[in-house]
């Protein structure tokens, strides 16, 4: 494992109890691309950038930790691409970032950092450091996340009005914390104070610049504690030096360290080298909960804060999770019952699940997870599975619906293929054990492990018994067995759980008893 950014040493001590550990800081891209190809993980701060490059030469990688929330330093798209799990630890600086955002909003207000630096000149001129209040004053919050809603509830307790923009917060949701959520360009002209906690996305970049300042309130105060290069630094000096923004507080740049910034010649801008993290306690949690979650993922298990791959709700995680497992095996399942090239996956999420599951693409993942594992070379998991099947041309799609079939929840999983199309529906009992409740047009009771033999058959005397025949000449023992059927005499569907593996001459002499017309054995 490679460590590559200093890291809290609780962290450390956490990895070195399983791994060998090489703490190595301040490593170029190209002697990183040089060394990570013998490293099963890698750990970072803000300090690496992990390029496509590195990526590529990382032939081992399984996990890539970034110690703190933001993860523009690394290529999320050339990570999934190669089945890399990328994970956060977003929560442990949420309270740091916060203060010292309030810190910057206090001191700007204030003049605190000029006060201090005229003062211990041995100067004594109050009148020139006057300050405005916060009571009343419009805060303007661009992100309305962790940290944004923090901040919100900090600047309540000043009697501050706090309005929002972010496109993935209900106006219900920013309500409830007391903020009033309102379209970017209606944030920007109703604000005396703006402070940004966006991640630096192609939407975000700049989005802070001179047209934008023209709309805002003479006199703004702008705040970015976020990430550099949200705000367009040279538009902003200008509107400093011109006055249309009364000052900046700013701890992120977009280089760093900005020493040939001109803001930094500017009474009116306060500076911070990017500490909005460096508080001991923060840097405990975040070594804490990447090292965890590294742990985890080498360990066969799956990270909390995984940023490349959908995250089970934390409301709904005890409901999802006995479904993952259920669905998983669905999928192997069903990839051994067809044949021909897959086109198209449909799956449907039935019952209850049509009122309070909010997020699908979590399962969704899990079915093609367990649909294409068993049937290509390249390492399948929840991280690269969308893209390995859009890459091959299977058309995904979801529904969510009312009708479930007199279940409480019902998955169905509908698989299209140049020849054939096969269905599975399955549900969770009461007891969380996973259950296959129909194959097509047949109703079954199954549960999806281990070794079963499924045939389509006629449904006339002998053929059960024949295949029993043939299944005992080869010493395999039948462990359970269902036969289902619409309509007597016509086409009926049986379902046998074995104990071991069905050798192939076995499978085609059951195929050739009169009456079998497809049978099908299946590992799960």
């Amino acid at each position: 494992m490679l460590v590559s950014d200093p890291l809290a040493e609780e962290g450390l001590e956490i990895l070195r109890e399983s791994c060998d550990v090489d703490v190595r800081t301040g490593l170029t891209e190209e002697e990183l691309v040089s060394i990570i190809r013998d490293y099963d993980a890698l750990l970072v701060r803000s300090g690496t950038t992990v390029t496509e490059s590195v990526i590529r030469a990382g032939s081992r990688l399984k996990f890539i930790g970034r110690a703190g929330a933001g993860v523009d330093n690394i290529d999320i798209d050339a990570a999934t691409q190669q089945g890399i799990i990328v994970a956060n630890a977003p929560e442990g600086n949420t309270l740091a970032a916060t203060e010292h955002t309030l810190a910057m909003i206090l001191s700007l207000a204030r003049n605190i950092p000029q006060a201090n630096a005229s003062l211990k000149n041995r100067e004594w001129k109050r009148s020139k450091f006057m300050g405005i209040e916060m009571y009343e004053r419009t805060l303007g919050i661009v992100g309305f996340g962790r940290i944004g809603r923090e901040v919100a509830r900090r600047a309540n307790a000043f009697g501050m009005r706090c309005v929002a923009y972010d496109p993935f917060i209900s106006r219900e949701r920013a309500a409830e914390a007391g903020v009033e959520l309102l379209p970017l360009d209606e944030v920007f002209r109703v604000s005396d104070i703006i402070t940004v906690h966006t991640p630096l996305i192609k939407e975000t970049h700049h989005v802070i610049n001179e047209k934008t300042i023209s709309t805002m309130k003479p006199g703004v105060r702008i705040i970015n504690c976020a990430r550099g290069g949200i705000i367009n630094e040279k538009d902003l000096c200008d509107a400093v030096k011109s006055g249309r923004v009364a000052g900046a507080a700013l701890d992120v740049f977009e280089d760093e360290p900005p020493l040939d910034s001109p803001l930094l010649d500017l009474d009116q801008v306060i500076v911070t080298p990017h500490l909005g993290a460096s508080t001991v306690e923060a840097q405990q949690n975040v070594a804490l909960s990447v090292a965890k979650q590294c742990m985890e993922v080498l360990n066969g298990g799956s990270a909390r804060y995984v940023v490349n791959a959908p995250m089970i709700p934390q409301d709904q995680r005890e409901v999802l999770e006995p479904y993952a497992v259920l669905l998983d095996r669905m999928g192997r399942l069903l990839i051994q019952l067809v044949e021909g090239r897959v086109g198209e996956i449909e799956v449907t999420y039935g019952g209850e699940f049509s009122k309070t599951l909010s997020n699908t693409k979590f399962l969704t993942r899990i079915v093609l997870k367990g649909l294409l594992d068993p049937i290509l070379q390249v390492p399948v998991n929840i991280v690269n599975a969308g893209f390995i099947a859009k890459e091959r041309g299977i058309s995904i799609s979801e529904t969510v619906t009312e009708k479930s079939q007199g279940f409480r929840n019902i998955v169905t999983i509908r698989i299209t293929t140049d020849k054939m199309t096969e269905s599975l529906g399955g549900t969770v009992s009461e007891r969380d054990n996973p259950r296959i409740v129909s194959i097509g047009e047949f109703r079954t009771d199954m549960t999806p492990g281990g070794h079963v033999v499924i045939s389509r058959h006629i449904d006339k005397p002998g053929v059960i018994g024949q295949v029993a025949s043939i299944l005992g000449e080869v010493g395999v023992n039948i462990a359970g067995m269902q036969v289902g059927r619409n309509t007597p005499g016509e086409e009926a569907i049986m379902v046998l759980n074995v104990d071991s593996g069905v050798p192939p001459e076995a499978m085609e002499k059951i195929r050739s008893i009169d009456g079998i017309r497809t049978a099908k054995y299946a590992k799960l």
